[in-house]
Protein backbone atom coordinates (compact mmCIF):
# COMPACT_ATOMS: atom_id res chain seq x y z
CA UNK A 1 0.00 0.00 0.00
CA UNK A 2 1.14 3.42 -0.87
CA UNK A 3 2.18 6.17 1.28
CA UNK A 4 -0.19 8.65 -0.03
CA UNK A 5 -3.75 8.36 1.41
CA UNK A 6 -5.55 10.93 -1.04
CA UNK A 7 -4.90 11.68 -4.90
CA UNK A 8 -6.20 15.43 -5.82
CA UNK A 9 -5.88 16.41 -9.37
CA UNK A 10 -5.11 20.13 -9.65
CA UNK A 11 -5.87 22.24 -12.23
CA UNK A 12 -4.51 26.16 -12.67
CA UNK A 13 -6.75 28.42 -13.79
CA UNK A 14 -7.28 32.17 -14.50
CA UNK A 15 -11.17 31.71 -13.48
CA UNK A 16 -11.34 29.59 -10.76
CA UNK A 17 -15.42 30.31 -10.53
CA UNK A 18 -15.48 29.17 -14.35
CA UNK A 19 -13.05 26.49 -13.94
CA UNK A 20 -14.69 24.52 -10.50
CA UNK A 21 -18.04 25.20 -11.41
CA UNK A 22 -17.54 23.24 -14.61
CA UNK A 23 -16.51 20.36 -12.89
CA UNK A 24 -18.70 20.27 -10.26
CA UNK A 25 -21.70 20.68 -12.66
CA UNK A 26 -20.06 17.78 -14.87
CA UNK A 27 -18.91 15.28 -11.84
CA UNK A 28 -21.19 16.46 -9.27
CA UNK A 29 -20.26 17.50 -5.45
CA UNK A 30 -19.78 21.00 -3.75
CA UNK A 31 -17.11 23.84 -4.37
CA UNK A 32 -15.64 24.95 -1.42
CA UNK A 33 -14.18 28.50 -2.21
CA UNK A 34 -11.28 30.57 -0.89
CA UNK A 35 -9.47 33.47 -2.41
CA UNK A 36 -7.16 31.92 -4.49
CA UNK A 37 -8.15 28.11 -3.99
CA UNK A 38 -10.98 25.86 -4.90
CA UNK A 39 -11.59 22.68 -4.06
CA UNK A 40 -14.15 19.63 -5.13
CA UNK A 41 -15.79 17.77 -2.57
CA UNK A 42 -17.92 14.81 -3.36
CA UNK A 43 -21.11 13.74 -1.68
CA UNK A 44 -19.30 11.12 0.24
CA UNK A 45 -16.80 14.06 1.75
CA UNK A 46 -14.16 13.38 -0.58
CA UNK A 47 -11.90 15.70 -1.91
CA UNK A 48 -11.73 14.87 -5.59
CA UNK A 49 -10.27 18.17 -7.36
CA UNK A 50 -8.58 21.37 -6.46
CA UNK A 51 -8.41 24.86 -8.09
CA UNK A 52 -5.62 27.01 -8.06
CA UNK A 53 -5.82 30.89 -9.47
CA UNK A 54 -2.90 31.07 -11.79
CA UNK A 55 -3.24 34.79 -13.21
CA UNK A 56 -0.93 34.03 -15.97
CA UNK A 57 -2.44 30.67 -17.24
CA UNK A 58 -2.18 30.02 -20.56
CA UNK A 59 -4.39 27.37 -22.35
CA UNK A 60 -3.09 24.40 -23.75
CA UNK A 61 -3.30 24.14 -27.58
CA UNK A 62 -3.85 20.70 -28.34
CA UNK A 63 -3.50 18.71 -30.37
CA UNK A 64 -0.39 20.90 -31.30
CA UNK A 65 0.52 24.06 -30.45
CA UNK A 66 3.00 26.39 -28.29
CA UNK A 67 1.71 25.49 -25.19
CA UNK A 68 0.86 21.54 -24.81
CA UNK A 69 -1.04 20.10 -22.55
CA UNK A 70 1.03 18.84 -19.34
CA UNK A 71 -1.56 16.05 -18.18
CA UNK A 72 -5.50 15.17 -19.14
CA UNK A 73 -7.86 13.29 -17.66
CA UNK A 74 -10.05 9.85 -19.20
CA UNK A 75 -13.73 9.84 -17.48
CA UNK A 76 -15.56 6.99 -18.54
CA UNK A 77 -19.27 6.73 -19.12
CA UNK A 78 -22.61 4.31 -20.05
CA UNK A 79 -24.31 7.40 -21.53
CA UNK A 80 -21.86 9.44 -24.00
CA UNK A 81 -24.30 11.47 -25.41
CA UNK A 82 -25.85 12.56 -22.33
CA UNK A 83 -22.60 13.28 -21.26
CA UNK A 84 -21.90 15.40 -24.33
CA UNK A 85 -24.72 17.35 -23.66
CA UNK A 86 -23.97 18.20 -20.38
CA UNK A 87 -20.13 19.19 -21.01
CA UNK A 88 -21.55 21.49 -23.60
CA UNK A 89 -24.42 23.23 -21.50
CA UNK A 90 -21.81 23.25 -18.78
CA UNK A 91 -19.09 25.19 -21.41
CA UNK A 92 -17.11 22.92 -22.78
CA UNK A 93 -15.58 22.70 -26.03
CA UNK A 94 -15.51 19.58 -28.23
CA UNK A 95 -11.79 19.13 -29.25
CA UNK A 96 -12.20 16.45 -31.37
CA UNK A 97 -14.87 14.11 -32.66
CA UNK A 98 -13.57 10.68 -33.02
CA UNK A 99 -16.50 8.36 -32.76
CA UNK A 100 -20.08 8.03 -33.51
CA UNK A 101 -22.23 8.11 -29.92
CA UNK A 102 -23.83 4.80 -31.78
CA UNK A 103 -20.15 2.45 -31.47
CA UNK A 104 -20.10 0.21 -28.83
CA UNK A 105 -16.74 1.82 -27.64
CA UNK A 106 -15.05 5.12 -28.66
CA UNK A 107 -14.14 8.61 -26.83
CA UNK A 108 -14.07 12.41 -27.97
CA UNK A 109 -11.90 14.92 -26.48
CA UNK A 110 -12.71 17.88 -24.66
CA UNK A 111 -11.82 20.74 -22.95
CA UNK A 112 -13.24 22.52 -19.43
CA UNK A 113 -13.41 26.15 -19.68
CA UNK A 114 -9.56 27.24 -18.63
CA UNK A 115 -8.55 24.73 -21.67
CA UNK A 116 -7.76 21.82 -19.87
CA UNK A 117 -7.92 18.42 -22.54
CA UNK A 118 -10.15 15.60 -21.11
CA UNK A 119 -11.39 12.71 -22.88
CA UNK A 120 -14.69 10.73 -22.44
CA UNK A 121 -14.98 7.14 -23.06
CA UNK A 122 -17.59 4.22 -23.45
CA UNK A 123 -17.32 0.87 -23.79
CA UNK A 124 -14.70 -0.05 -21.71
CA UNK A 125 -14.13 -2.30 -19.24
CA UNK A 126 -16.08 -1.80 -15.90
CA UNK A 127 -14.55 -1.72 -12.41
CA UNK A 128 -16.07 -5.62 -11.61
CA UNK A 129 -13.94 -6.62 -15.18
CA UNK A 130 -10.72 -4.78 -14.52
CA UNK A 131 -10.92 -6.44 -10.86
CA UNK A 132 -10.89 -10.13 -12.45
CA UNK A 133 -8.07 -8.57 -15.31
CA UNK A 134 -6.18 -7.10 -12.38
CA UNK A 135 -6.57 -10.60 -10.37
CA UNK A 136 -5.97 -12.56 -13.07
CA UNK A 137 -2.67 -11.16 -13.29
CA UNK A 138 -1.89 -11.14 -10.09
CA UNK A 139 -2.39 -14.87 -9.47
Amino acid sequence: MGLAFRTVIVFDAQDLESESSFWAGLLGGTVLKEETWHSLIDSTGEWKMGFQLNPSHRKPEWPSGDQQQQIHLDLHTNTPEEMHKRIMALGGILLQSTDSFDTSEGFRVYSDPAGHPFCVGWGHPSREEVKEIVKNIDS
